[in-house]
């Protein structure tokens, strides 16, 4: 009887990285060799890598430029203005053309051949790849804040989402396809992933802390991905609006009743207003609350409505080249241009 062969793993036929850039001058060369070094262990495999300058102010373009002058590899979009991190992501998603895509930062916080370790993980029967922090060197503050996002998000959104979250992840055609067809704005591109329901492998790795420059990523903005998150995949917060309103009145018609009750059977004084007050103000600033709930879903309801773009391109650079020749096929001279599978 004839041993069954091993199974090999078939290597996608393109490769596309897609980075988003903002203020990221200072790390754009770092990264770049570490992305290009990683691509030597897969040196039969086409790749581009996209970065996409997110408004930047500072001199970011600039250097993308110049990498993309220096290597046929490198397309770069820069936007019209700064749109957020998730609408660069699309952007990139939206001109990828590898049958696999992966999405990394661009401040070295993620190690630079994290794409590569996510393709080597990639198959037919898993779409998605998603990197996992096992640890991550930030500050206290930001530490504990991502463990109460992913705690959350795991509760009322997404139970299969890896503990330590991830922002990196690689997806193949179908995926990106899809992607590209919802069009949503204020939303979480990781979330967006985990919403298509593709069955996903997992690596795992160190979030190293930021060597160039200071962090973007405001208190302010978290708390923003944490409402477009929830209220994005998730009607929890009109369920728990709904329970509160539900619980306080069932609680009033009670107190009501037990006060009319004891009028008419004891011919008590009804009198308080100390706790007629706090009753009144509790009450008003449960209904705010509740007001302000639905203000997120309407809003994003009429940003939806409007159909404004959700970012515009303002200028690009390689975007006309194809994808290099493996080694081995004209010895990296020639272009190759994908088909769209």
């Amino acid at each position: 009887m004839n041993p069954t062969p091993p199974r090999v793993r078939r290597q996608p036929a393109s490769f596309s990285i897609v980075i988003p850039v903002y203020f990221n001058e200072a790390s754009l060369v770092e990264l770049h060799a570490g992305l290009t070094a990683g691509a030597q262990r897969h040196p039969e495999v086409p790749y581009e890598i996209i970065f996409v300058d997110d408004g930047s102010e500072d001199g970011s373009f600039a250097r993308l430029e110049e990498l993309a002058a220096a290597d046929p590899c490198v397309r770069v979009l820069q936007l019209s203005r700064n749109f957020g991190a998730h609408n660069a992501c699309m952007a990139g998603l939206s001109v990828a053309r590898g049958e696999c895509v992966a999405v990394m930062g661009a401040d070295l916080q993620d190690p630079p051949d994290l794409p590569w370790q996510m393709l080597e993980r990639w198959g037919p029967d898993t779409p998605v790849v998603v990197a996992a922090r096992r640890s991550r060197d930030d500050a206290t503050s930001r530490v504990l804040f991502a463990a109460l996002y992913y705690r959350i998000m795991r509760r009322v959104a997404f139970p299969r989402l890896p503990r330590g979250g991830f922002d990196c992840f690689l997806i193949d055609r179908r995926v990106v396809d899809y992607l590209n067809t919802l069009g949503e704005a204020n939303a979480s591109v990781s979330g967006l992933v985990l919403w298509t329901g593709f069955r996903f492998a997992e690596i795992s790795y160190d979030r190293l802390a930021r060597p160039f420059g200071r962090s973007r990523w405001t208190f302010g903005k978290r708390v923003k991905l944490l409402i477009d998150s929830v209220v994005g995949f998730s009607y929890a917060p009109i369920r728990l609006m709904s329970a509160v309103g539900v619980s306080l009145g069932v609680i009033g018609f009670l107190y009501a009743g037990l006060i009319t009750v004891r009028k008419l059977t004891e011919g008590i004084e009804v009198s308080g207003w100390s706790s007629l007050m706090a009753v009144l103000l509790v009450l008003s600033g449960v209904q705010l609350i509740a007001l302000g709930v639905l203000g997120e879903y309407v809003w994003r309801t009429l940003a939806a409505a409007r159909q404004r773009p959700n970012f515009i391109i303002a200028a690009s650079r390689n975007l006309e080249h194809g994808f290099p020749l493996p080694q081995g096929e004209g010895q990296g001279e020639g272009i190759r241009t994908p088909a769209r599978l």
